[in-house]
């Protein structure tokens, strides 16, 4: 992380705050700029600089137990499944233990399975022999073939269509796998380590996903926390955010404003860490001082969408347990009951009940002809 040199910030009119400062014509006199002074946060002193760990910048509790998880697998040539929402680095956490482990100078190899289409999925993790179906010119090597004495980050991995998760299941089982098309069974040295944001339980209970490829992907979970979840971390990634934007941009900020530093804590973060670096960016780019200015009217636009989605969600899940219960009468366990009728475990269901404040014994009395209570 670069140090910034405060003689080396600049205004747009190119002449140094202090000049500005004394000048009785400039917008930015003395008395403002004394104002901005005290409502901003000098990013080298006030903000405390947390140091990277594979580009992982954080130090609250959330990252710090899983930057030690991290340093536990790393060794090993255990399989990782890596889960968390979108855009709270979950890439980042594969590349560091590849980084960290004795294949660390062998190749890192991704796959996006959700980038790919389901037809082509096959043929770009094993490979296709030429002639194997139309287009394919010419023998083709595939991710685990590329990725062999090395790590291989299998990106989104809940996107696998089914029949192709029955012939990952045996490639990772028997260490071997066939190009499509061939014939010749192709041993192969690849740690493997998988990400989604989905709830694998959730999908394999509703036989989207394997059991038996959950277990073999999930010998050593990881989960990575939202950015909600690590408060303490937002000032300091932003201040990383701002260093690769000056580099990248030619800017010199140098100052985060007080308010905005509020804003940014306060903020939810459904893009999580992904849509903490974009409005950075837009935020330096639009910036003409040296201090940073981030408009509450870009986080409410940013998170509008989000919220309304998830209310949606909420509303259709309490919907579909309240037609349950009530063909149920009111009964979530048995053969009969609402958890059966929904596909799902009793546990799971009286948890959704509960969070969702849905009062389970008013279909009781429905059935039972008891008036129901508000």
């Amino acid at each position: 992380m670069s140090t910034l040199n405060p003689m080396d910030a600049r205004t747009s009119m190119g002449r140094p705050p202090d000049v500005l400062a004394s000048d009785p014509m400039s917008p930015f006199g003395t008395g403002l700029v004394r104002e901005i002074d005290e409502q901003a946060l000098d990013l080298r002193e006030e903000i405390p600089p947390t140091p990277l760990f594979e580009g992982i910048v954080g130090s609250s509790g959330a990252i710090s137990r899983v930057l030690a998880q991290v340093m536990k697998v790393a060794p090993s040539d255990a399989t990782v499944l890596i889960t968390g929402e979108s855009g709270t680095g979950k890439e980042l956490i594969a590349r560091a233990i590849h980084k960290r482990s004795r294949r660390s100078r062998a190749p890192f190899t991704r796959m996006n399975c959700a980038a790919t289409p389901p037809s082509l999925i096959a043929a770009e993790l094993f490979g296709y022999e030429k002639g194997a179906f139309t287009g394919a010119n010419q023998r083709h090597a595939g991710r685990f073939e590329v990725a062999n004495h090395g790590t291989f980050f299998l990106d989104e991995v809940a996107e696998i269509p089914s029949e192709t998760q029955v012939a990952l299941l045996r490639v990772l089982q028997e260490r071997e796998f066939e190009r499509v098309g061939g014939t010749q069974s192709i041993p192969f040295d690849v740690r493997v380590i998988a990400a989604t944001n989905r709830d694998l339980g959730t999908a394999v209970q509703s036989g989207q996903f394997r059991l038996d490829l959950f277990y073999r992907l999930n010998v050593f979970p990881i989960h990575v926390p939202p950015l909600r979840e690590r408060p303490e971390d937002i000032l300091p990634l932003a201040r990383h955010f701002i260093d690769r934007c000056n580099t990248k941009l030619s800017k010199a900020i140098r100052r985060i404003d007080r308010r905005t530093a509020q804003r940014l804590e306060a903020h939810d973060w459904p893009g999580n860490i992904r849509e903490l670096q974009n409005l950075i960016e837009r935020a330096v780019i639009l910036s003409d001082s040296d201090t940073l200015v981030v408009q509450n009217a870009w986080l409410r636009a940013d998170s509008d969408p989000i919220p309304s989605l998830r209310l949606s969600i909420v509303n259709q899940q309490r919907e579909a347990i309240a037609v349950a219960l009530a063909q149920s009468r009111g009964r979530v366990s048995g053969p009969q009951g609402a958890a059966a009728k929904l596909g799902m475990p009793r546990t799971t269901l009286e948890s959704k009940i509960k969070s969702l404040r849905i009062d389970k014994g008013r279909y009781r009395r429905e059935a039972s002809g008891c008036p129901s209570t508000l």
